[in-house]
């Protein structure tokens, strides 16, 4: 279509200019200029038509010129903008004009003048707060060459490290804001007032003082850690002048209401043991005047730690020198609280073993109160399920004891390591202790049972006994010969009595009971008998299972049941 019109305005120039020379040869026809004269007009209009087109052709030259002059500068340009910012070069669409050319350089050329000049601003914007950062945490700045164009790839790379020290510069910040917090409360709670620089720094509310850096952080740590352990030993102290204080209270007779002393302020850790350092000193004062009652008293305390230390008398023994002197001095009294002093450190010490030796004898306690209800028939009788809670207790502790005993064997074995020394109960090694505690448990119930038997022996009738023919199942009699066992003393008794002591069946006729004719053996007399310090037990080893074993062993082990023995007695008188 533009072709076609260009020809057609080509066409018209010519047609034109036709029709111009026509009429000019009309006007001269018309005049009378003669043919040279219209030779001459017509070379000039030639001459003024080549000129003028030649002008314009010239312009047009010069206009094609600078179009791909222009061509040349975009294209240098472009080439130079796509080396700065490390982009493929640009291809040219194939076919088009050097106009066409020219205008989509052009706007190439401006576009990525667009993306450098952001590119840039992004880049300033970027290390300035990379920069800022780097400052504030000691950081690294992420490197980009100088007076280059970053890539896509290096401001991502840069925006990704500014965020990252951003989320390290609040996480740094929340730990610096507690630490700081905690120096300021442990500073304010002590009364303890900033005496080093670094103290004054972390006092200061400006928050611009410290770099947040892993050492200053560090540095914080250590510090709120210092302040802390300086706490605690304040508070030791404290708390070491109130119990001397209270201790000196009780001595005294002199409870704190009556001397006014407060016990609850509001100040701090400096003041209170300015204060109870105060009393404590008034109380030592009024404590040299009364010497020999506050002596007395420390040697009830004495007393006391020694039953709750389990101590024997070898162990009290060692400080009977100090116990029995009765030239009160000072120099007697801290010898008095010095042995106090040690007293409970060794019962906080050994308060584990102790409290498991305590849980140890509850539960002894109860094996022998079970023991002692499973002999009473009377048991059988009780409803509302009692009897099945009974038995349910009972496994409980029968399991329990054994556990505790392992447990206490490995404590003590600890113990030793540690202190190289034995843990003793009442002058005695822990596990001899609990021995000879179910040894003498077992003596007591073997007396028992000599003495029922004995009891038994003594209110039965001697008779002869008769034989008695057994019966086969036809109802026929059967001979039946029993030798007499030789050492034997023949009971005859009761079957019901007998099947009440052993738990057997009882039958509706009488029986004989034989028991050995050695004299039983004389157990103690108390049912928990409590070993003294000055007893000497050299026991073996007995375990739980071996206790519980012997302890259930049935009577028909030593009495023998026989109806056609006769009794060595009748046969002797």
């Amino acid at each position: 279509m533009t072709s076609r019109k260009s020809e057609t305005m080509a066409s018209s120039i010519i047609s034109g200019i036709n029709i111009a020379m026509a009429e000019l040869v009309d006007i001269w026809n018309s005049i009378g200029i003669v043919e040279e004269q219209r030779v001459e007009r017509m070379l000039t209009v030639k001459k003024h038509i080549e000129d003028l087109l030649r002008d314009m052709i010239t312009e047009e030259q010069a206009l094609k010129h600078r179009i791909k002059s222009s061509i040349v500068v975009s294209q240098k340009q472009l080439d130079e903008l796509y080396e700065e910012m490390s982009e493929e070069p640009y291809k040219l669409e194939e076919g088009q004009t050097i106009l066409q050319i020219q205008r989509d350089l052009r706007h190439k050329v401006d576009a990525l003048q667009k993306e450098k000049n952001d590119r840039l601003q992004e880049l300033k914007t970027l290390q300035l707060e990379d920069d800022q950062l780097c400052v504030q945490l000691c950081a690294t700045p992420y490197y980009v060459p100088s007076n280059t164009v970053p890539s896509h790839v290096q401001l991502k790379a840069l925006r990704e490290h500014v965020q990252e020290l951003t989320a390290e510069k609040r996480s740094r910040l929340a730990v610096f804001t507690a630490l700081r917090k905690g120096v300021v409360c442990l500073e304010s709670e002590m009364g303890h007032d900033p005496e080093t620089s670094l103290e004054r720094d972390a006092a200061s509310d400006d928050p611009d003082v410290f770099l947040l850096t892993h050492e200053n952080i560090q540095a914080l740590q250590l510090l709120v850690a210092q302040l802390k352990l300086k706490k605690e030993n304040l508070i030791s102290t404290r708390d070491k002048l109130k119990e001397r204080a209270t201790c000196l209270w009780n001595r005294l007779d002199c409870p704190e209401k009556d001397g006014g002393f407060p016990l609850d302020t509001q100040g701090t850790l400096t003041d209170d043991i300015s204060r109870w350092q105060a009393e404590v000193h008034r109380l030592e004062a009024l404590q040299k005047s009364r010497l020999e009652d506050v002596i007395e008293k420390a040697r009830l305390e004495l007393m006391d730690m020694w039953d709750k230390c389990l101590f024997g008398s070898t162990q009290r023994d060692s400080f009977q020198y100090y116990f029995c002197d009765v030239n009160y001095t000072e120099a007697l009294l801290d010898a008095h609280d010095s042995e106090l002093v040690k007293l409970r450190d060794y019962r906080d010490k050994a308060r584990p073993l102790l409290d498991a030796l305590e849980k140890w004898e509850k539960n002894w306690e109860l094996f022998q109160d079970f023991e002692r209800k499973a002999s009473d028939p009377s048991r059988f009788s009780n409803r509302g399920g009692a009897l099945l809670k009974e038995t349910k207790e009972r496994t409980k502790v029968q399991k329990m004891l054994p556990k505790l005993e392992e447990e206490m064997k490995g404590a003590v074995s600890a113990w030793q390591k540690t202190h190289d020394s034995e843990f003793l109960v009442r002058g005695h090694k822990l596990m001899d202790y609990i021995a000879s505690q179910r040894e003498e448990y077992k003596l007591l119930k073997d007396k028992e049972k000599n003495e029922r038997l004995t009891k038994k022996a003594e209110s039965s009738p001697f008779k002869t006994p008769t034989k008695r023919p057994l019966t086969n199942a036809s109802g026929m009699a059967t001979p039946n010969k029993i030798r007499k066992t030789p050492n034997q003393t023949v009971l005859r008794g009761n079957s019901t009595s007998v099947s009440s002591s052993n738990s057997g069946s009882s039958s509706g006729s009488s029986t004989y009971l034989s028991v050995p004719s050695s004299k039983p053996p004389t157990g103690p007399t108390k049912k928990n008998r409590i070993l003294e310090p000055h007893q000497d037990l050299n026991l073996p080893g007995i375990t739980y299972s071996d206790f519980t074993t012997e302890l259930s062993r049935k009577a028909s082990q030593e009495v023998i049941l026989n109806s056609t023995v006769l009794l060595d007695t009748e046969k002797r008188n």
